[in-house]
């Protein structure tokens, strides 16, 4: 793997929590996206860990020149960007994840794991059956299991909370969605900010006469995603 941030200290926080991962290697390091180019010329890294703000160009133009150059390397974008148009870019260049800035150790781990998964079920010349297809097409998605979720969490709660947003026509408040589900305003907020940050719903901000603005929820991911 190779780990691409122009910042040294987060570089090299990023290295120690893969090296902590069986199966995972990090060959090397870059600042910024030359480098980057230059170091999957001569390593060849399965993955590539890329952040997008580079001193020398946008993160998503390195991926761009690395298929121009025929480099078939997989990315996982890290990146504090949540600009959706980044987002479904980091997409349409075939990222096999999008993680946010700030993340833990566990957050990086699950990603991680889901692409190996996917690279396992793809590695064999064919596969079985339309399961392993399906399985490779949908492991890089982002999970609400308990390994993406924060600490205090649970992936039951976060099911629970994920159905009602998909099932809403309009935006839910996080009060609406506790009486809902029957959990306090505060811990169903918790799991609506989450989906926010990992980009699974939107937030808009409803303004009363007094008082601080409302914060409103929605569902952004496609159906069947």
């Amino acid at each position: 793997m190779l780990i691409v941030d122009d910042d040294f200290m987060v570089a090299r926080i990023h290295r120690g929590f893969v090296e902590r991962l069986e199966g995972f290697r990090v060959v090397a390091t870059a600042s910024t996206g030359e480098q980057a180019i230059a170091a999957v010329e001569q390593l060849r890294p399965d993955l590539v860990l890329l952040d997008l703000y580079l001193p020398d160009m946008f993160g998503l133009d390195v991926v761009a020149r690395l298929h121009t150059a025929g480099h078939d390397c997989d990315v996982l974008v890290i990146s504090a960007a949540r600009e959706s148009d980044n987002v479904r870019r980091a997409v349409r260049y075939g990222a096999v994840n999008y993680l946010l800035k700030p993340f833990s150790f566990e957050e990086l781990r699950g990603r991680l794991e889901q692409y190996a998964a996917r690279r396992s079920t793809l590695s064999k010349s064919m596969v079985c059956d339309q399961g392993d297809i399906d399985r490779a097409l949908t492991s890089s998605s982002p999970i609400t299991g308990s390994s993406a979720l924060p600490r205090g969490l649970s992936p039951e709660t976060a099911g629970l909370v994920e159905e009602i947003l998909r099932k809403q026509a309009g935006t839910l408040s996080a009060a609406e969605c506790a009486h809902q589900i029957g959990i306090s305003r505060v811990s169903a907020r918790r799991y609506l900010e989450h989906f926010a940050v990992v980009g699974r719903a939107a937030v808009t901000l409803r303004y009363g006469n007094t008082g601080r603005p409302e914060r409103r929820y929605r569902w952004t991911v496609r159906s069947g995603s």
